[in-house]
C-alpha cells in the first residue's frame, strides 16, 4: 500500500498562520523520513482555521526542503484560474523539482461565494460549466500541444522543460471521475469529505476509462481522514479537535479540553456520530485495518492520509504510526 499526506496547515488556537505554514513544512520533512510517497497541501481562502491559500508557494518551500518525496497540490482550484497561468507555475515548479511534482486539480471554490468572486473578478470569469474545458487547455499547456483550432494555438506556457507534472483530478462526487476518467488522468476521491458514493464514483472512473499518452490505464486513490495515537482511547480524544473546529466558524483549531466542553447542537452531534466510525481513528494496528477496508471497497492501492488534531507532535506522531503499522521503509534524508 502507497500511502500519501494532505496537510491543509491547520491554525491551532492561540497560534498564528506562520505557525501553521512552518508546521506543515516540517511535517512534510518527518513525513518523508517515515516512507510516505507524496505530501500534498491544499488550497483555502478566508480561513481562519486553515493557512495555506497559495498551495504553489508552499510547494516549492517543501520541495527545497526535502528530496524525495513527491510534492503537490490537493488541489489548485482550477476554476478560480487562467489554466496557462496554473501551467506555467508548475512547469516551473517540475523545472525547479523534476519527477517530484504533482499538480492535483479540483472544481470546488475551497472558499465562501464571495471569496471565490473575488477570486474570479473580471471579465475572464467562468461559469462552472467551463472547467472540463479549463482542465484540457490546462493538459495542452503543459504538454506544449495545444491544437491549431484553439483560439490560444500559438501561446505556449513557459518555462519549456522536458517532464510534465504529474496531473491528478480530485473530486467528492461523480462529475470529477468522469473528467478524469474522459482525459485518461489519474483521480482521487475525497473520502474525507464525502463518505458517501466514492465506490460508485471510482467505479464509473474505471469503466470510462480512455488510456491517454500519460497514462494507459487508471490510476487512483482515496483521500481519508486518519488519526493514530497509541490507544484507541486517546485518537478519540484528540479527534474531537477536528469535529469541534467545523462548528466554531472563524476560530482556528481548538484544544482538546476546549473540544470537548463545548456545547454542540444535536444536529451537530448527529454530524459527529455518523462521521466519527467512518474515519480510521484508533491505535495504529485499528487505523491500518480501517484503512485496508476503505482502499479494499475501493479497489486501490494508494491513500492520502488526512490528520488535523491540535498539537502538531500529535499529528506527527499519528502519521508515524500509521507508517509504522504499514511497515513503510524509512528513508534516511
Amino acid at each position: 500500500m502507497l500511502l500519501g499526506v494532505l496537510d491543509q496547515s491547520p491554525i491551532r488556537e492561540g497560534g498564528t498562520a506562520a505557525d501553521a505554514l512552518r508546521e506543515t513544512i516540517e511535517l512534510a520533512r518527518r513525513t518523508e523520513q517515515f516512507g510516505y510517497e507524496r505530501f500534498w497541501v491544499a488550497e483555502h481562502h478566508g480561513s481562519a482555521a486553515l493557512a495555506s491559500s497559495a498551495p504553489e508557494i508552499l510547494i516549492g518551500q517543501i520541495a527545497a526542503r526535502t528530496s524525495a518525496i513527491k510534492v503537490g497540490s490537493g488541489g489548485v482550484m482550477l476554476s478560480h484560474y487562467s489554466p496557462l497561468k496554473v501551467a506555467e507555475q508548475f512547469k516551473m515548479l517540475e523545472a525547479l523539482y523534476p519527477g517530484r511534482i504533482n499538480l492535483g486539480i479540483g472544481r470546488a471554490p475551497g472558499s465562501s461565494q464571495r471569496h471565490a468572486a473575488a477570486l474570479e473578478h473580471g471579465p475572464g470569469s467562468l461559469p462552472l460549466e467551463y472547467y472540463p474545458k479549463q482542465v484540457e487547455d490546462l493538459i495542452y499547456y503543459l504538454a506544449d500541444e495545444m491544437p491549431e483550432d484553439h483560439p490560444f494555438h500559438d501561446i505556449a506556457a513557459t518555462p519549456t522543460i522536458d517532464g510534465v507534472p504529474e496531473v491528478w483530478c480530485l473530486g467528492s462526487s461523480l462529475e470529477s471521475a468522469v473528467i478524469a476518467a474522459d482525459l485518461g488522468l489519474p483521480y482521487t476521491f475525497a473520502h474525507f469529505i464525502n463518505p458517501e458514493g466514492g465506490e460508485r464514483a471510482m467505479q464509473v472512473y474505471r469503466k470510462r476509462f480512455k488510456p491517454s499518452k500519460w497514462f494507459p490505464e487508471p490510476k487512483s486513490s482515496v483521500g481519508a481522514a486518519a488519526l493514530a495515537a497509541d490507544t484507541e482511547e486517546e485518537a478519540l480524544r484528540l479527534s474531537w479537535s477536528r469535529y469541534c473546529m467545523r462548528f466554531r466558524r472563524g476560530l482556528g483549531v481548538p484544544s482538546v479540553e476546549t473540544a470537548l466542553a463545548f456545547e454542540y447542537s444535536e444536529p451537530e452531534l448527529a454530524y459527529i456520530q455518523y462521521t466519527q466510525p467512518r474515519s480510521a481513528i484508533g491505535d495504529g494496528p485499528q487505523v491500518k485495518e480501517k484503512l485496508d477496508r476503505l482502499a479494499a471497497d475501493f479497489e486501490v492501492d494508494e491513500l492520502v492520509l488526512h490528520t488535523i488534531t491540535y498539537d502538531f507532535d500529535d499529528r506527527v506522531r499519528s502519521y508515524q504510526l500509521v507508517a509504522e503499522a504499514y511497515g513503510l521503509q524509512p528513508r534516511n534524508v
